[in-house]
């Protein structure tokens, strides 16, 4: 099995840089600190999926040169990785069926309820216009799938109140927007070579792991390589990555990577 995934967004909920932010970061000409909302595409040999629609997902879809997307995974139902959602209209459109999406039964359900314009028979597109046209399964965690011709496992973690799915693709994993994975976890994330994994900042956060704490975790699953996504304007990339050990770097939007089983 072979894959590619492509980071879309690396950014926190406020995006890098801020609005009416001047610090450092923020000013920086490293394109590695200019960080959308968090949000990736990850395609294999017999399709492509998408992973979360944050709000940039036009512009992220277009830099990224996506012109197909298969499926797609929510992990969670906040603004910064869902309120992109019209954006999927193109490939409904094109693909002229219903595009499967998929997540946390809540999750979807909260989809449903917020986006009520998409899913209700009654609203109508007016004759000329249209509006996405989505298929939604629920998945659970610890039970496996085949989407889009890859394997994915759903793992639920804790994040805040909410319950977040992380998901497996073989020997990758992405999970984002957690504070802790517990121990019972561990067991589905062991011999990776990829693990993808939220880090806000360096001090500690209620509801998500720093930086410290998501180097930690990574020691622990022994992935061969882990990649920091959802990161702040609190560090640049460059600093970032000198502080970081060797198996662990700073993921930006438009890194792509290439993974094999």
């Amino acid at each position: 099995m072979s894959l590619r995934l492509s980071f879309l967004g690396t950014g926190t909920s406020f995006g890098v840089p801020q609005v009416g932010c001047s610090c450092r970061v923020c000013r920086s000409l490293d394109p590695r600190d200019r960080r959308s909302r968090s949000g990736a595409i990850l395609a294999g040999d017999q399709g492509t999926l998408l992973i979360d629609t944050p709000p940039e997902l036009r512009l992220q879809l277009l830099t990224a040169g996506v012109d197909r997307v298969d499926a797609v995974l929510y992990t969670h139902e906040h603004a910064d990785h869902l309120n992109g959602i019209d954006d999927l209209r193109i490939f409904s459109m094109r693909q002229r069926e219903p595009l499967p999406c998929y997540g946390p039964p809540e999750t979807l359900a909260r989809i449903r309820e917020g986006f009520r314009y998409i899913f209700d028979q009654e609203v109508q597109s007016f004759e000329g216009t249209s509006k996405p046209q989505l298929a939604l399964h629920p998945l659970e965690p610890g039970v496996a799938a085949t989407i889009a011709g890859m394997p994915v496992l759903p793992l639920a973690f804790e994040h805040g109140f909410l319950r977040v799915f992380g998901y497996r693709f073989g020997p990758l994993a992405y999970i984002t927007d957690v504070k802790a994975i517990p121990a019972e976890r561990y067991a589905d994330l062991q011999g990776l070579k990829v693990l993808v994994l939220s880090a806000l900042w360096w001090r500690t956060h209620p509801t998500h792991l720093s930086i410290g704490e998501a180097v930690a975790t990574a020691r622990a699953l022994g992935a061969e390589r882990t990649y920091l996504t959802h990161l702040t304007h609190e560090t640049g990339h460059a600093e970032l990555e000198q502080a970081l050990p060797p198996e662990v770097r700073p993921a930006y939007d438009g890194l792509c990577l290439e993974v094999t089983a």
